[in-house]
């Protein structure tokens, strides 16, 4: 029977990149988004063109019960989840003196909350075939400061904790948990930061890999932590950076 992978916000960037990748190696997929249908739209076109199979899904994944509504959707088009991403992500980008509790509160159930409620909902289903692979995105400004990225970097280092009380908890049923962390990528996500221009030209120059990191290289780990070949690496966060994090 064909495997079936589940990629939250994957109408474009990251998300879309993963959702096409995993297209390519054969999964049937399932999209979430949470406000443009017609780009999550092209994407399931774009994999119906690979010989795929594909649904979209709405919905806010900071709200709980939206979650659940969205799995019993998928439970009505798909008999199996094999592989769950979570990748969508949002956040308030502003100074710490400058937050109020609803950036706190928006910021922490989308990159954090979600995380957990989603996970449970796609293990009840991993259970069911005996196992399953989980693989939360997260970003470097969970271990080191970014500017105007508290909310996020804060909801992100939550994301990598979590990650390891999952992998523990799940290992049981046959799930194994882990996360990606990546550097900068040039996405449309990035046009919401007020430093975008300096934050490329400091990945550009600074990056002792010599080139900005790609949608492709997160991808491509990814891949290799839902592989046979990963089966031993369990509640881990790996990070693509191509070094950046290693200067100062």
């Amino acid at each position: 029977m064909t495997k079936v992978a589940f990629i939250t916000g994957s109408s474009r960037g990251l998300g879309k990149e993963i959702a096409l990748r995993l297209a390519e190696q054969g999964y049937d997929i399932a999209l979430n988004f949470a406000r443009n249908r017609k780009k999550a739209e092209a994407v399931q076109e774009e994999i119906q063109a690979l010989g795929r199979r594909c649904e979209i899904y709405r919905a806010n994944v900071g709200d709980v019960t939206k979650i659940k509504e969205m799995f019993s959707q998928f439970d009505q088009t798909f008999e199996r989840l094999d592989v769950f991403i979570n990748n969508a992500a949002s956040g308030v980008l502003r100074p710490l003196m400058e937050l109020e509790e609803n950036h706190w509160d928006w910021t922490m159930d989308i990159n954090a909350k979600a995380l957990l409620f989603a996970a449970q909902e796609a293990a009840k289903r991993m259970e069911k075939q005996g196992g399953g692979k989980i693989v939360a995105i997260s970003s470097i400004g969970a271990i080191r400061y970014l500017n105007n990225y508290t909310t996020v970097g804060v909801s992100k280092a939550a994301v990598e904790n979590l990650t390891r009380y999952l992998a523990v908890e799940l290992a049981p049923l046959g799930i194994s948990v882990n996360a990606v962390s990546g550097g900068l990528i040039d996405t449309d996500a990035l046009t919401h930061f007020p430093n975008r221009e300096e934050m490329l030209k400091d990945a550009a120059e600074n990056t002792p890999a010599g080139q900005m990191v790609e949608a492709a290289d997160l991808a491509n780990t990814v891949l290799f932590l839902i592989s046979d070949e990963a089966k031993m690496i369990r509640g881990q966060t790996i990070v693509v950076d191509g070094g950046r994090t290693l200067l100062v």
